[in-house]
């Protein structure tokens, strides 16, 4: 549950990291700092008590005194035990300072001397508890830490609570952990001071189960297996730890389709009761943990003829949930369910399953049921599940779909068509499309070891290489042997031409040389026939001709789209569909671009193939952003990322995505990091295209925070990169508008032109028109730079009307900022009202920020009265001398509205506000918001 501190950590630093829990662990620390109470609750193993030894640690250190009491459920019946551990230890430092009564009522409870009881002495005993506190209090500050809580003696309990509910300002703190099933925690807060805080303990994410298990020394699991931990686990951190534990120590990992093993700690932790039920409602439960959805309609077709009253015996004892939630019956923990499982007799198991194999209406689960209760090979058996797998892809279930596959593999005898080891490759294939790389990676790897066909082992080394992802030169040693286990095959030659064409992009960073590849690969296909390939291979060279700038990639785009079609092609993310959205997003087709991608989005999410899922997540967040829709980008990259990180698919291109949204939308300080991360990464797989694309945000996001010297250093690197890549498009990553202002800010306005220059030449070549109005929206920086103030007004209002026109709000809007920052270096009136309207419309904060940064650094001054005054201000005498911010604030005054309340509506800052109000007091000559009050009554203040 914890990982030491690294030896470098200060010393009064936190001493452990606690996994999962930061934001709990802050809120207790903030409840303790202030000096107040703290109780942990939560079910068994779920992490308290880690965090009260990290807590007491922390805290203990600070306190003169730290009381500390740990009980547990056998030594509950014996009275002032947990009292006796508390002050056991202090009881002759505050013995001569306690009233004799209450000194001789708390000797006689601690040493057991007198039999000193509550009923007897319950009013001195009270007392001295209180009193011992008290003194012990003022030598310093007092901690008192009690775990397990829920097994404190009722006598020692009830005298904590006597004194806790008096203790007052008096320095003593209580940091509690107890045990709660549910909600029923607020008994044992009568134990603490009033205001304790209570902090829940829920259970652990996958991703936080992953990290868990990590940092203990499980490594090396496949996401698969972690993903079952985690529902075998229920996310208990000590479940899951004792299940990784249970994996590590057996040699041979658990079949497809059969649950995890559970180690005997804990099947007797969680079935201890089950020797209560019958031996009938035992096997009852058998079919119940081993059905997907078991419900009592299900138990009765299996044969279990008395279900309803074997479950409510073991609802009775814990083991079956007693709330009402729809037909299913459902286990009181998920790890019941799989100890339950592991502690029967193989036959009995199997026996289970062959009932439910007639028994369930689903014909996946009953293929399912059927192989679970066969031994050995089997013809019949391994034909329907290899029809089950062809169901579960269809209805995009490919997780499912591979655990079929491998189930039909088991079952295969080896001299039958098609052989195992086809059916496993069909596994790893569909384990791809689910996202679980490592396991298609395996699958692959033991396929090699002794498969002899030509095309086994080619489709087997292209499932290798594909688990690679970017990091191509991984598997650089796989490509001659694929070639020679190829040999003259067109259609084997094809895919691995494929695969080539892609290292040639990525690791080569060589796009005439993979435009070739992937030519090369699409004629081998036609001459195989075979379609899907063929396809794939035009919709890679059409992405890379989109790239180029080369002016066939509408012509390829077209052949990759004609009849017939391959519908697994049409939702791929390397096919024509994904490369068509590509083309309308650098045209400047937004709505266009949006409606397919959202199309290909929807599509694949029904078939479940998540490498596509992660791509076209992507896709929309890059054209809301494009469209000036930051908030919502914001959080389809941060999906994306997510989903990334979980599966280990795309975990660059999405950091470079997320970096961009939180520069426009979020965080500055994020996006850097997401950028730093992103570049390192591509450099470590040696993925130029990736380390332009991270570099270019990188140069975004270090302008957006105004590191004017960071933006042109990562900008010039990605003109470098780009130039020896043969990237000609500006509209692939639209960084040069960046570059030349940046460029501009610190003083290099020469360079600045040379860039505007050089990239509009292709940028009317392909007809880009935002690259070109961000280009001349630069150009009027420079020409500002260069004192041509009117020219450079001029064509920033042109610039901001044709972005607005084509949809891109956010680069309208920064038109609009940099048009008001040019208008304060001229004599007369200004406004930053516009841009701060457009950003907010955008939610881009971090570039708000800039614009209310930029307009309290010079006071605005007024501007005639253009527009109708808001609701209730008609008659404000000096109302034409506001702005129009000034009128909306003034506005929202009147309301009642506070200055927070007011920035929340306007998307603005409390500092600005205050700082607009201020303005508006200055020219209606007033002191307060009272007084604009009577001003728009009438009365003068």
């Amino acid at each position: 549950m914890t990982v030491p501190r690294d030896f470098q950590e200060p010393a009064r630093c936190r001493p452990d990291l606690v996994i999962g829990r930061d934001e709990l662990f802050g809120q207790a620390r903030e409840q303790l700092a202030r000096g107040g109470s703290v109780l942990l609750h939560g079910p068994a193993g779920i992490g308290k008590s880690t965090v009260l030894r990290a807590l007491a640690a922390e805290y203990g250190e600070a306190a003169h005194t730290v009381l500390r009491c740990s009980a547990t459920e056998s030594e509950s019946h014996l009275p002032f035990l947990a009292l006796a551990d508390l002050f056991g230890l202090v009881l002759d430092d505050v013995s001569d300072k306690l009233p004799a009564a209450q000194r001789t009522a708390l000797e006689s409870a601690l040493t057991g001397r007198g039999e000193s009881t509550l009923q007897r002495d319950g009013l001195a005993l009270r007392l001295a508890v209180l009193s011992a506190l008290r003194a012990l209090a003022a030598e310093g500050p007092v901690l008192v830490v009690a775990d397990d809580v829920q097994w404190l003696d009722p006598a020692s309990l009830e005298l904590l609570g006597f004194a806790a509910r008096r203790l007052g300002d008096i320095p003593v703190r209580m940091l509690c952990a107890v045990r709660t099933d549910g909600p029923e925690y607020d008994r044992h807060l009568r134990a603490l001071p009033p205001d304790s805080l209570a902090v829940r303990f829920n259970p652990l994410t996958r991703a936080q189960v992953a990290a868990l298990l990590d940092h203990r020394g499980y490594t090396g699991l496949q996401r698969s297996t972690v993903r079952d931990i985690h529902r075998t686990s229920g996310g208990n951190p000590f479940y899951a730890l004792e299940l990784g534990r249970a994996l590590s120590e057996n040699p041979t990992p658990p079949r497809p389709g059969e649950p995890l093993p559970v180690p005997t700690s804990l099947r007797a932790l969680v079935l201890s009761r089950l020797e209560m039920l019958s031996e009938e409602a035992r096997r009852t439960l058998l079919v119940a943990s081993a059905g997907a959805r078991p419900t009592p309609a299900l138990l009765h077709a299996a044969g279990r003829t008395d279900a309803e009253a074997e479950m409510a015996q073991a609802a009775a004892l814990g083991l079956l949930a007693t709330e009402a939630e729809g037909p299913a019956v459902r286990f009181a923990h998920p790890l019941i369910s799989a100890a339950l499982y592991a502690e029967a007799p193989a036959q009995d198991r199997r026996d289970a399953h062959r009932a439910l194999s007639t028994a369930a209406s689903d014909p996946i689960e009953r293929a399912r049921h059927l192989a679970l209760a066969t031994i050995g090979t089997d013809p019949e058996v391994a034909a329907r599940l290899a029809e089950a797998a062809a169901l579960a892809r269809d209805r995009g279930a490919p997780s499912m779909a591979a655990s079929l596959e491998l189930l039909s593999a088991r079952h295969t005898p080896a001299d039958t068509v098609p052989a195992p080891d086809v059916r496993r490759l069909a596994a790893a294939e569909d384990a791809i499309t689910a996202g679980e790389l490592d396991l298609a990676r395996d699958i692959a790897r033991d396929v090699l070891t002794r498969a002899t066909v030509p095309a086994d082992r080619v489709r087997a080394w292209i499932i290798v290489i594909d688990t690679a992802g970017h990091a191509m030169t991984e598997v650089d040693a796989v490509f001659p042997q694929a070639l020679a286990d190829a040999g003259d095959d067109p259609e084997l030659l094809a895919l691995i031409r494929y695969q080539l064409a892609w290292r040639a992009l990525l690791v080569e960073g060589d796009f005439v040389e993979a435009r070739e590849e992937a030519a090369h690969s699409a004629a081998l296909a036609a001459r195989a026939g075979d379609r899907y390939n063929e396809l794939m291979a035009l919709s890679f060279q059409a992405q890379l001709e989109t790239l180029m700038g080369h002016p066939d990639a509408p012509a390829t785009i077209k052949r990759a789209l004609k009849e017939p079609q391959d519908p697994r092609v049409a939702c791929h993310h390397n096919g024509a569909g994904y490369s068509r959205f590509r083309w309308l997003i650098m045209s400047d087709q937004l709505p266009e671009a949006r409606a397919t991608v959202t199309a290909l989005l929807r599509e694949v999410r029904r078939r479940g193939s998540v490498e596509s899922e992660v791509h076209f997540l992507r896709g929309v967040a890059e054209t809301e952003l494009r469209s000036g829709h930051c908030g919502r980008a914001l959080d389809l990259a941060r999906e994306s990322l997510m989903m990334a990180r979980d599966t280990g698919i795309g975990e660059v291109a999405s950091a470079v995505l997320a970096s961009i949204a939180e520069a426009s939308g979020g965080s500055v300080e994020r996006a850097l990091e997401l950028a730093r991360e992103a570049v390192d990464h591509a450099e470590e797989n040696g993925d130029q295209m990736y380390e332009s694309r991270g570099l270019a945000v990188l140069g975004y996001a270090q302008l957006v925070a105004g590191d004017a010297q960071g933006a042109v250093r990562s900008l010039r690197r990605v003109r470098e990169l780009e130039h020896g890549l043969g990237i000609t498009d500006p509209a692939r990553g639209r960084w040069q508008g960046d570059l030349a202002e940046a460029l501009v800010r610190i003083g290099e306005s020469g360079e600045a032109q040379d860039v505007i220059d050089e990239t509009r030449v292709n940028a009317l070549r392909l007809g880009r028109e935002s690259v070109l109005a961000v280009l001349d929206r630069a150009e009027a920086l420079v020409r500002a730079a260069r004192g041509e103030h009117e020219a450079a007004l001029v064509q920033l209002t042109s610039v901001q009307d044709r972005l607005a026109k084509l949809g891109y709000g956010l680069e309208e809007a920064r038109a609009a900022f940099a048009l008001a920052q040019l208008r304060t270096r001229r004599p007369g009136p200004t406004s930053y009202d516009e841009a701060a309207r457009l950003f907010r419309r955008c939610r881009a904060l971090p570039w708000l920020r800039q614009v209310e940064a930029a307009a309290l650094a010079r006071p605005e001054e007024p501007e005639p009265a253009h527009t109708a005054a808001p609701d209730g201000l008609e008659g404000l005498e000096g109302l034409e001398g506001l702005a129009s911010m000034e009128r909306q604030v003034a506005a929202l005054v009147m309301e009642g509205a506070t200055n927070r309340e007011i920035a929340a509506r306007l998307f603005i800052s409390v500092k600005t506000v205050e700082a607009t109000l201020t303005r508006v007091y200055r020219k209606l000559g007033i002191r307060s918001r009272v007084d604009i009050v009577r001003l728009a009554a009438g009365r003068r203040p």
